[in-house]
């Protein structure tokens, strides 16, 4: 009992002698660790903190700021915390990052975190209505699987991941399949970390707003085995061909959907196959559309349309009247469009839209606020899904 007053007396010593910001730098740093951050308030506000007692300046940027660039001043109280609060946000998922004294870093205090590439950012969910989708719930889940194939087009091992949905691994139902196609400096990882796939069709699944559906995230870089870190990327004097020269959709039909069709209980046929990606990845889709109809009977198009003719009065769309042509001939049941009115690719958009509309190709048009941005790919998928396999 003696050492513990002994303990205690020390204790209210040290409280009484030091103020308690400088208690809190010098002698238990570890109560760093204890700095709530990000915090999402009743009225949907944001508060973000940082522990930092000896930075001259401390700037937060985030995806809820519209300027491109921009970011807001933190404030710093006399313990060394800097802090501040957004307005009232929309149900959305937001990154974010801090810049200390012009180095950039993460939220030491919050273990959700995105990459986009090669950029890191934090994260955090706003709940709510618009956002219900993206949350991890209470119902049952799917598996996803990191898988590794050969791609003879391509001459490579590669990378990609495949969800199943619900009850695959302990059922004998086939299922269609979704190809989800990432964008430019994405991989196979982008669709999962950044565009929360499989929450979205967890949630989907249960509210019986989709069927089941097996769905398949490739790596649509054609010279890349895996997400940076996973595997070497292939040299460019290899030849491969980039992202516009439609290797990526050849290896898609030859060696992608045959493996998924010899390893998984998937339902053959074109009806039971769609296909959908974002910027680079809606490209393909429309690459697929155009030269590959056969293999699919849904196509959905993000951010993505015919571009204007360059100086040289080409496209990177040749032919495009042909192919367009080839896709009437082999029908389909369902062409799907959404793009922001924001995105700097919306008149393409609108290019593809006027093109679908000469030909009397029949269309779904989304048209969204914002621009080229995952809060607009994820609400797509959303809406996009639903509309997929029905009898």
């Amino acid at each position: 009992m003696k050492k513990n007053h002994i303990i205690w007396g020390l204790v209210v010593a040290l409280v009484l002698l030091f103020p308690a910001g400088e208690l809190l730098a010098q002698e238990a740093p570890w109560l760093r660790s204890r700095v709530v951050s990000p915090e999402v308030n009743p009225d949907l506000s944001v508060t973000f903190r940082l522990f930092a007692p000896k930075a001259e300046e401390v700037t937060i940027s985030g995806s809820w700021i519209q300027e491109w660039g921009a970011s807001e001043t933190m404030v710093r109280n006399d313990t060394g915390l800097w802090s501040l609060q957004t307005a009232p946000l929309e149900p959305e998922i937001y990154t974010y990052s801090f810049t200390v004294d012009g180095v950039r870093l993460l939220d030491p205090g919050n273990v959700q975190v995105m990459r986009d590439g090669r950029r890191h950012e934090s994260m955090v969910l706003v709940s709510g209505e618009a956002s219900r989708l993206y949350e991890v719930k209470d119902v049952p889940h799917g598996t996803l699987s990191k898988v590794w194939y050969d791609s003879p087009t391509l001459d490579l091992i590669r990378r990609m991941y495949v969800y199943t949905p619900p009850g695959y691994a302990d059922g004998k139902d086939k299922y269609p399949v979704l190809y989800l196609l990432h964008g430019g400096g994405g991989d196979e990882d982008a669709w999962t970390t950044l565009g929360r796939a499989c929450q979205i069709m967890d949630n989907l699944i249960a509210e019986g707003m989709t069927v089941p559906m097996i769905v398949v995230m490739t790596n649509g870089n054609p010279g890349d085995v895996a997400s940076p870190g996973e595997a070497p990327p292939r040299k460019q004097e290899d030849g491969i061909g980039g992202m516009g020269s439609g290797v990526f959709e050849k290896s898609l039909v030859n060696d992608v959907i045959p493996y998924v069709e010899a390893h998984y209980r998937t339902l053959k046929g074109r009806e039971n196959r769609a296909v959908t990606g974002l910027s680079m990845g809606g490209m393909q889709t429309m690459n697929l559309a155009f030269d590959h109809p056969e293999y699919f009977d849904y196509f959905g198009v993000m951010s993505m349309g015919i571009t204007d003719p360059g100086p040289d009065g080409r496209s990177w769309f040749q032919q495009v009247d042909e192919r367009m042509q080839h896709l009437k001939d082999t029908g389909y049941k369902l062409y799907w469009v959404g793009c922001g009115t924001d995105d700097f690719l919306y008149k393409a958009s609108q290019n593809l839209v006027d093109k679908l509309n000469e030909f009397n190709l029949e269309h779904t048009y989304r048209e969204s606020g914002g621009g080229h941005t995952w809060s607009n790919w994820r609400i797509y998928l959303s809406e996009f899904a639903p509309l997929l396999f029905k009898k």
